[in-house]
């Protein structure tokens, strides 16, 4: 029997870790998946088991080079992004993979900003909202300052899909979709590092850029497979859907957050959008995408469970309650008397349905309903954000509340004017990162029919 060739890609998340295997036409043949226990660095804070994740990514491997089904022809790796590994001169790690969680000292912080322009001016420059440690040059400043010796002995500062990359390949290079990630690194009006990169001797520290469609010899003797520098998640999840579309879009990217990328708007951010969660990421193609974030999914998943607890019902009763317009316009007509008595509506900062009192509500539906036309409601004003000032004619809605029908038809009737679709594509993340690195592995035309989408009417339901 012939061996199938595939490509295999690791999506490395916080909480799963997988392994796909994809033929020639992103088909998966193949999936394992594993979950690691965290384990804390030297201030007792959680972090990443890096050499767990390290010895599963060789385990893994092993596995399927040992399968004489199929013949790997490269891979490529998609992690979470805001996450350094920091390797010596012989590629060894020399500090734990930091959580980009960690709390970050408010005087260190102040310093930064203070030296580099202070926080508005700086934000704007980089597109990186103020995060502390999510901003991950800022955690090299911090070792900088508070561990000089630690970072004498720094090599290179990997983000973490490049050391997965570095572990394979034995190259050590840093990619564009990381760097341009809420880094602070990066001047995205000079598509350069921010001078304070060399000025700090940061550069220093950073592996030479490659392109994202680059691909390297794996590190192995008698193996010739390729080897990808490796993806930020988000910006693989956007790849499927700039290969599959050429005319402007909206992807709505939906999980714990709620993140609106719009690739077809460059225009500079303002003080305002970076103040309500507004940032850059940089696409593979090293183009700017303007992004608008809301902490949808997470709310969605604290007051699905005050709704069961005081109605008595089983969170699993709310994965597919069916959309009723006539449940939502008594609802409408609700919110629009208590706005005349005096209570606006809350903006992004907090759900509006947090201070709402559960026993207003005769069922639990009706409930529920009220809680996703709020964050419905939030999502028009975040993606708005990012929408305004654009040619974008269509939305595609993928991840978790793509498969919510009350959701999607509020979202449609928000946008009257555009085409809102939800789109079904399994594992959008490890698919991007395995489309980005076609040509090295793969002879066959790029597959059009990569995303399933349903759309979705604006129907007569009023925002």
């Amino acid at each position: 029997m012939k061996a199938t060739p595939v490509i295999a890609v690791f999506d490395v998340g916080k909480t799963n870790k997988k392994l796909f295997l994809f033929d020639e036409q992103y088909k998966i043949v193949f999936e394992r998946s594993a979950r690691f226990l965290e384990t804390v660095d030297e201030d007792g804070d959680p972090c990443e088991n890096l050499e767990s994740l390290r010895l599963s990514i060789f385990d893994s491997l092993r596995e399927v080079f040992k399968n004489p089904e199929f013949e790997i022809k490269s891979i490529n790796f998609a992690t979470y992004g805001a996450s350094f590994v920091y390797i010596d001169e012989h590629g060894n790690p020399l500090a734990p993979l930091y959580n980009y969680l960690k709390e970050y000292p408010e005087a260190l912080k102040d310093q930064f900003y203070n030296t580099y322009g202070g926080t508005e001016v700086f934000s704007n420059l980089t597109a990186s909202p103020v995060l502390g440690s999510l901003n991950s040059g800022m955690q090299l400043y911090r070792i900088k300052y508070e561990k000089p010796e630690l970072f004498a002995k720094i090599k290179y500062a990997l983000h973490l899909p490049q050391y997965l990359s570095y572990l394979i390949s034995g190259e050590a290079y840093s990619d564009i979709t990381s760097i341009g990630c809420h880094t602070n690194l990066w001047d995205f009006t000079k598509n350069d590092y921010h001078e304070w990169v060399r000025k700090e001797g940061i550069d220093d520290k950073l592996a030479p850029i490659v392109p994202s469609d680059s691909v390297f010899p794996a590190a192995f003797p008698g193996n010739n497979y390729a080897v990808g520098p490796g993806f930020h998640d988000s910006s693989a999840a956007l790849v499927p859907y700039l290969v599959n579309f050429h005319e402007p879009f909206i992807l709505l990217s939906t999980g714990t957050w709620c993140i609106s990328l719009n690739p077809f708007n460059s225009t500079p951010l303002t003080a305002e959008e970076l103040e309500n969660d507004c940032l850059c990421y940089l696409q593979y193609e090293g183009k700017p995408v303007k992004a608008s974030r809301l902490f949808a999914g997470y709310e969605h998943e604290q007051q699905v469970k005050r709704i069961a607890a005081h109605f008595g019902t089983d969170v699993i009763a709310y994965r597919s309650v069916p959309f009723d317009a006539k449940i939502i316009e008594e609802l409408q007509r609700r919110d629009k008397v208590a706005d005349l008595e005096g209570h606006p509506s809350t903006g992004l900062k907090e759900s509006p349905f947090g201070n709402r009192n559960l026993n207003d509500y005769a069922t639990d539906v009706m409930a529920y309903h009220q809680l996703i036309l709020d964050l419905v409601n939030q999502q028009y004003i975040s993606t708005n954000r990012v929408l305004q000032g654009t040619t974008v004619k269509r939305i595609f809605v993928d991840g978790g509340f793509s498969k919510n029908a009350i959701f999607m038809n509020l979202l449609a009737a928000a946008f009257p004017d555009l085409e809102v679709f939800a789109a079904y594509m399994a594992q959008a993340t490890a698919v991007g990162a395995a489309l980005a690195i076609h040509k090295s592995w793969n002879t066959k035309p790029l597959p059009n029919d990569i995303v399933e989408l349903k759309y979705y009417a604006g129907g007569t339901v009023l925002h």
